[in-house]
């Protein structure tokens, strides 16, 4: 029997030798079946702007991991069967394509996880337990994602280890100053994004990283908003984990990756006990398996895999360059057109240079929950909340945004849709505001409020937050 990847995958989403230079968002969206359903009738096409939290999949993608389930579905590593040794062959060549994309040294390098979450969570525990004493230092910052914040206070209060955590600048970016007053306390471990999932900024890492180690710290970067966006070299950036997410890059939800140094993942105990990460097991005490088997304790999710790989090849061929490029394009031209919107408040850095595809705001006092409710009316999808970053939201006095996110296959139009349904939102609820003067900084959607003093009618539910 023998087994080859769907033929679509070499011929499908390859726009790097059909597409003009720069790269278009029209026709990149035509690779992605849910962008392509035909409206609800009344409803005009479906303008998604929530990237961030988890992109839209090409049909190369869904193909693959269909073909996997139609085709040589089996479990890996220990079945000596046709389809067993098939599937296992694509799972470590997945490894191998992953590794190659953000250019590790070994595939060895790479440990499939669930998400970034996972992945974080993976070097807190069996990293920080076997390493952090009592009083060591973990360094962090405000601007953090809730998955890079929970993960050290958990291991914090179990070692006996400090957390102190970069303030961050009126514009929406790191005080390096304070970083640097930090590195003189010389921390263990320093756990920072390369990018905002709230505010976009883009956080001069690198620098970061050279900084961190001149004190003797281990750093690690959560890259679940920059792998997706911008070509990545963790030999280049020498940080010495990175965590990132497969549904954020293209890729099925199931399959994220842990990339640490290979002798840090040697050194670290298991995360996990159970099967395939061992290499003998006794009554009284076990030995444990290479890396990165020793990571990977039970079934994988091998489909997951196969396809995020695809998914690593769909974004190879568009080019990470010009995924870059063509962001810093859509994301110029939502700055501009966002100020036209009355009372819109722009968080986070004033230009595009500076901040990835994310850009979050609000309108006034109007609570984040309704602009994004009225701009589904207009079929325009955007994510309203706090984003998984509630001490950011602190530190800019606001419980929530209204925030959009673009990727490669959004376009200006899409731009121009979202800056039209803002402009409704203000017709719509603007003249409300004199019943919640202070809804945007309130948990509870305005127009619950405003229902409630029209004469108490149904509470809509709170809109779920997702990172």
């Amino acid at each position: 029997m023998s087994v080859t990847m769907p033929e679509v995958a070499a011929t499908r989403g390859q726009h790097a030798h059909a597409v003009a230079d720069p790269l278009d968002g029209a026709a990149v969206r035509a690779d992605f079946p849910v962008l392509n359903q035909p409206p609800v009738e009344g409803r005009p096409p479906l303008v998604f702007l929530d990237s961030a939290a988890s992109s839209q999949k090409p049909a190369v993608v869904i193909d693959a991991l269909t073909d996997y389930y139609t085709r040589y579905n089996a479990n890996i590593h220990r079945g000596v069967y046709e389809l067993s040794e098939i599937a296992t062959e694509r799972y470590e060549a997945a490894r191998k394509t992953v590794a190659r994309f953000i250019n590790a040294r070994s595939a060895r390098e790479c440990i499939f996880v669930r998400n970034t979450t996972e992945a974080i969570n993976l070097v807190a525990q069996s990293w920080g337990r076997a390493n952090l004493r009592p009083g060591d230092l973990i360094v962090g910052t405000v601007m953090e994602h809730h998955s890079n914040l929970v993960p050290w206070q958990l291991v914090a209060a179990a070692t006996g280890a400090r957390l102190a955590h970069v303030r961050m600048t009126a514009d929406g970016r790191l005080d390096l100053d304070h970083f640097d007053v930090l590195m003189t306390e010389e921390p263990k471990l320093v756990a920072l994004a390369h990018v905002s999932n709230s505010l976009g900024t883009v956080h001069p890492v690198k620098e970061l990283i050279a900084r961190a180690h001149a004190v003797g710290a281990t750093t690690l970067i959560d890259g679940a908003q920059s792998v997706p966006h911008l070509q990545t070299d963790v030999r280049d950036l020498d940080c010495d984990f990175l965590a990132f997410s497969g549904h954020k890059m293209c890729g099925p939800m199931g399959a994220s990756v842990l990339y640490g140094k290979k002798a840090l993942l040697d050194a670290m105990p298991p995360f996990l006990g159970g099967g395939s990460m061992i290499r003998k097991v006794e009554l009284d005490g076990s030995t444990w398996a290479d890396v990165p088997a020793k990571f990977e304790a039970g079934t994988p999710a091998v489909g997951d895999a196969i396809a995020l790989a695809v998914a690593v090849g769909y974004l190879d061929g568009l080019g990470m360059e010009r995924v870059w490029a063509h962001e810093r394009e859509v994301v110029d031209y939502a700055l501009e057109r966002l100020r036209e919107v009355e009372d819109v408040m722009l968080f986070g850095p004033r230009t595009a240079e500076a901040r990835s595809g994310v850009v979050s705001f609000a309108v006034g006092d109007i609570h984040p929950h309704d602009v994004a409710a009225i701009l589904d009316e207009g079929n325009v999808a955007v994510r309203a909340g706090h984003h998984c970053t509630q001490p950011l939201m602190r530190a800019l006095g606001v419980v929530a945004t209204t925030r959009a996110s673009f990727y490669v296959y959004n376009t200006l139009e899409d731009v121009d849709r979202l800056v039209d349904g803002l402009h409704r939102v203000n017709r719509v609820l603007g003249g409300k505001r004199s019943v919640a003067p202070s809804a945007a900084r309130a948990d509870e959607p305005c127009r619950a409020q405003w229902e409630q003093a029209d004469g108490g009618a149904k509470v809509p539910a709170e809109v779920p937050d997702v990172g």
